[in-house]
């Protein structure tokens, strides 16, 4: 196979894990300067990243069904490809999830919490753009390793969000609706793990 048709590959794992920053930095901007008027239009805004990600996607497993030769398995291609395009959709949920609960006003730490998925999300990327020399790469490891930690910081904001809102037992209808959020935001972070993990088992294969 040559060298371009193998970087479409690569570079298409990069621009989907770029569509999942975009969406990450969107929600981010959302809950920072939050106007619950202005939530159907930035659904919008949205709905527009997760669509050109789909788009995204469905070019890379329309190329991968007409090849003969791909760098790396086809099971593992559909995965990693399927894992990065759920980054995207569990950010998407968060914003809906935002939506559907009348939500007014943005807790603090959601806001920690978001800031977390950021990190995630760009680290994801980061792997992805180093993906590409994944026989000879020095640095695949450590950016697996940072996932992992973040993912970790993002299950300790979780725990200690759920501890205090829960500690608030005048307000059950906010414990009720915020918990959906916060469970939600945790799974943006779990789907970033779920890609280093595939990542990881490709390199186990491929050693």
């Amino acid at each position: 196979m040559s060298k371009k048709q193998d970087a479409f590959y690569f570079e298409n794992f990069t621009a989907c894990a770029d569509y999942a920053c975009q969406a990450a930095h969107l929600l981010e901007q959302v809950m920072q300067n939050f106007d619950a008027q202005k939530l159907p239009d930035r659904i919008t805004e949205m709905h527009e990243l997760e669509h050109a990600a789909d788009s995204k996607k469905h070019e890379l497993l329309s190329t991968l069904s007409r090849a003969f030769i791909t760098p790396i398995e086809r099971e593992d291609i559909m995965d990693l490809s399927q894992n990065i395009d759920e980054i995207t959709d569990k950010v998407e949920d968060v914003l809906f999830r935002i939506y559907f609960n009348h939500i007014e006003s943005i807790r603090p730490d959601a806001l920690n919490m978001i800031r977390i998925i950021i990190r995630c999300c760009e680290s994801v990327r980061d792997l992805m753009k180093e993906f590409a020399d994944f026989r000879r790469s020095k640095k695949l490891q450590e950016h697996i390793i940072r996932i992992n930690t973040l993912e970790e910081e993002a299950d300790a904001q979780f725990i200690s969000s759920m501890y205090d809102l829960h500690g608030e037992k005048d307000n059950p209808v906010q414990m009720i609706t915020w918990r959906e959020v916060y469970i939600y935001l945790e799974k943006c972070a779990d789907a970033c793990e779920d890609v280093a993990d595939v990542v990881e088992s490709i390199l186990l294969k491929n050693s």
